[in-house]
């Protein structure tokens, strides 16, 4: 059995997309001692311009955070959480790509 390269590129999109949005989300938590999350947005400021980049990169880790506290808290449907998981896995292959080719790019 052997896998297309495509298909491999997109797997490495999607794991590296999804542990830099958890390192990333970790990271802001542990040098600003709060959780990131969409909320960062809404201070409004030179804050909000900044946390973009954060919430942005960070948001397929908040997308699952938050998707299963609410099913756990709030007893969301199971379609929902797929609905939000598909999402947080393509946002995630979207900004793994990012990183990747930045990667490549710094690397070369």
């Amino acid at each position: 059995m052997t896998i297309q390269p495509a298909a491999l590129e997109a797997l490495q999109s999607l794991f590296l997309g999804f542990a830099f949005a958890g390192l990333l989300a970790s990271a802001y938590e542990l040098f600003t001692a709060r959780r990131a999350d969409f909320q960062l947005l809404q201070t409004g400021g030179l804050s909000a311009v900044a946390s973009v980049p954060v919430v942005v990169f960070s948001a397929p880790f908040l997308i699952l955070r938050n998707t299963v506290r609410g099913r756990r808290i709030e007893g969301r449907p199971f379609f929902f959480v797929m609905l939000a998981s598909m999402i947080a896995a393509v946002w995630s292959m979207a900004s793994g790509r990012v990183v990747l080719d930045l990667l490549l790019f710094l690397g070369a």
